[in-house]
């Protein structure tokens, strides 16, 4: 049976009839909208992220993290041409409205155009940050772009020249879409939808949270937001004004991070399971059927109880047998006395051994670290916009919430800690230190890294490691570091370190770990367990050896070679 193995990035709609998915696994999948049957498929090198057909539902476009994005003909999914002379991940490509062109939005902080053939027509260079999305005016002369540098920029297709640069006071802004009139809506990492008609400009609060998504239809005037608040939100376009129209929390198997129309009155979502769900806007029912559970692992804990592990489908596992199913997507695993913590995108902190819910936070959670504090049993979660939740294990057993640190601007990505600081990093690249006695920050980074910091752990002597997109492994010391080529030629997702610190191992998007021997300064040769991503790392003590969890839902052991 052909569906996703992994969680879907992207969906696209054409004319009711096709539906295309774009997922993790690497797959793109054509379905039958009708009967939701999938009726072809093919795959990318690496993680496929979004998608569009062309206007007459011949074409497919995906754009991939394997530097590429690629035209497939439908409905056969035969692959016509591969559009490369990408840097980086591309994250989005769009048909031009009329003519035969592609464009497309890509890490490498570069726009580019390309013709059917998967020749480069034109490069629109001036961000200074990831590219994340694009959309073509309706008369397809000009090109709009969104960056990670908090700016849009509007480009001329015919010149190359940039024509307008529109400064959004430094937000980082994920999503954009224009309507036939020229009119601009965008949605940023504050909850802020921004509409742009000529030179006036609005700002309408419309989440709690990053809006990932807006899709506009203009027939009916619609423009649908999605966020990390887990809300979508249906609004009617009034002259600039947006008004609401319908709303609905979103489930959790559903991942706001692309939705599109299948007609005025029915939405297609990506989400964390096999296949993708709908929603109907007039009832507000949603309909997941065909959507089940992936195997995707997120992260992996030594512990005394045994191998624990959790990912995508929510159901935490010891030694690969399932304990508990949360029924939501986890990131992450957290001990703090006799619990083990975790939670995800529901924003949700859950006692992960009991299901107990403990603690909800507005935006999703993604990473954790215990310390002593007093000593009392503390840990600190790190959520998707910013905070540092800091909670109290209780001589009773029960977890309070005794603070809130804001420890970034962006997603707090990895967070660690020593016996005196807390250490995070952060999408922007940034990286801080705060102090465990007093809960108060004492340095923050801005540019630590060069590109999106991923992973961090705790060293001794109060230093730390980070990992990040720009393949370096930095080691921390008096918030100063040194910074250190590693073999990957890919993105490092995630680093751990032996307790004495004397081995510290990555793991990359692409499969491999590499382990670093601080002592010589030299790497052990890489090996690449799998082809899917490694999601996690931790140190197993009793083997001394690392355990690399994988979005292929494995757990895979990586030795340490002995130093002779």
């Amino acid at each position: 049976m052909i569906a996703h193995l992994s969680p879907i990035s992207g969906v696209a709609t054409h004319g009711g009839r096709y539906i295309a998915s774009a997922g993790y696994d690497n797959q793109v999948i054509l379905w039958d909208a009708h009967q939701k049957i999938a009726l072809a498929r093919t795959w990318h090198d690496h993680l496929a992220n979004q998608l569009s057909f062309s206007s007459d539902g011949n074409y497919l476009i995906s754009a991939s993290s394997d530097h590429t994005a690629r035209l497939w003909s439908v409905p056969s999914m035969k692959l016509i041409s591969v559009l490369s002379d990408h840097g980086d991940d591309v994250e989005m490509a769009q048909f031009h409205p009329a003519e035969a062109l592609i464009a497309t939005a890509s890490r490498d902080h570069h726009v580019r155009v390309y013709d059917f053939k998967g020749c480069l027509r034109q490069c629109f260079k001036g961000h200074r940050a990831d590219v994340i999305s694009i959309a073509w005016s309706a008369n397809g002369q000009t090109l709009l772009s969104s960056s990670d540098d908090g700016t849009l920029k509007q480009w001329s297709l015919a010149t190359g020249d940039l024509l307008q640069d529109i400064d959004l006071g430094g937000v980082e802004t994920d999503t954009i879409a224009i309507a036939n009139n020229g009119t601009v809506y965008a949605g940023n990492d504050a909850g802020m939808i921004l509409t742009i008609d000529g030179g006036h400009r609005q700002a309408t609060a419309a989440h709690q949270a990053g809006i990932k998504r807006l899709v506009y239809q203009d027939s009916e005037q619609l423009l649908v937001s999605l966020s990390y608040d887990r809300l979508l939100r249906v609004w009617k376009v009034a002259s600039s004004a947006l008004t609401p129209i319908a709303q609905s929390t979103i489930p959790p198997e559903v991942w706001p991070r692309s939705c599109a129309f299948l007609d005025e009155n029915t939405l297609v979502f990506a989400t964390f399971g096999s296949s993708y769900a709908v929603f109907h806007i007039p009832t507000g029912e949603w309909n997941l059927d065909k959507v089940c559970a992936t195997d995707g692992i997120n992260a992996a804990l030594h512990h005394f109880s045994g191998v624990v592990s959790i990912g995508d489908a929510g159901i935490l596992k010891t030694n690969g047998q399932a304990l508990r199913d949360l029924r939501s997507l986890c990131n992450f695993l957290t001990p703090i006395g006799n619990k083990i913590c975790t939670g995800g995108q529901t924003g949700t902190l859950f006692d992960a051994t009991t299901g107990e819910p403990l603690y909800q936070h507005r935006s999703p959670l993604n990473c954790g670290a215990a310390f002593l504090r007093n000593g009392i049993d503390h840990m600190v979660i790190g959520s998707y916009t910013g905070e540092g939740l800091v909670f109290a294990l209780a001589q009773d057993g029960a977890v309070h919430h005794v603070a809130t640190l804001q420890l970034h601007d962006n997603a707090v990505k990895s967070i660690a800690a020593s016996s005196h600081m807390l250490f995070s990093v952060c999408a922007d690249g940034s990286a801080a230190w705060w102090s465990i006695a007093t809960l108060r920050e004492l340095f923050t980074k801005r540019d630590a890294h060069s590109r999106i910091a991923n992973g961090c752990a705790a060293l001794p002597n109060e230093r730390f490691v980070s990992v990040s997109r720009d393949r370096k492994l930095r080691i921390w010391e008096n918030f100063a570091s040194t910074d250190l080529d590693s073999p990957h030629r890919h993105s490092i997702k995630c680093v751990a370190a032996s307790p004495d610190g004397q081995w510290i191992a990555t793991g990359s998007y692409h499969g491999y770990v590499a382990v670093y021997d601080p002592a010589t300064g030299q790497w052990q040769p890489s090996v690449r367990p799998t082809s899917a991503g490694i999601s996690s790392l931790c140190f197993d003590s009793d083997n001394a050896q690392f355990l690399a969890s994988s979005y292929d839902g494995n757990i895979y052991h990586i030795p340490i070679v002995k130093r002779q």
